[in-house]
């Protein structure tokens, strides 16, 4: 964990690390008001410097957040496989969907920066579960 990561930035890190799901910035806030978290800004903040540094991703179609599932993540283009039953979430690193983001980019004459894709569906379990 980087060094030049505040107290809240580390405490929203640590909260995203070790929850079951993604959370909304205001589940973050309950979670740590304890810890003197008590004002949404200092929660977006924190965010905002996870994102930057590529230790969390928001997750867009749900507005929450997760911590990276990577030991080292330096990728610009991730998915999200979501279940929509669970709400468990992994997260997609594929040279092969990044190459063909990358292919679809430049045909439309575009150079990517930063690419999210989001699958909805239901996990193994949740599928399972319906009959």
């Amino acid at each position: 964990m980087s060094k030049s990561l505040t107290k809240n930035q580390i405490l929203v890190l640590n909260t995203l690390t070790s929850a079951p799901k993604p959370l909304t910035a205001y589940s973050l806030l309950d979670r740590l008001k304890e810890h003197g978290l008590k004002a949404p800004p200092q929660i977006y903040r924190a965010l905002e410097k996870l994102l930057a540094v590529g230790l969390i991703h928001k997750l867009e179609s749900i507005n929450s957040f997760v911590a990276c599932q990577h030991s080292d993540c330096a990728h610009q283009i991730a998915g999200f496989a979501i279940c929509d039953g669970c709400d468990q979430v992994s997260e997609i690193i594929d040279d092969d969907l990044e190459s063909q983001i990358r292919s679809v980019a430049k045909t439309a004459g575009l150079v990517p920066k930063k690419s999210t894709m989001e699958i909805h569906g239901l996990c193994s379990s949740c599928a399972d579960n319906v009959v």
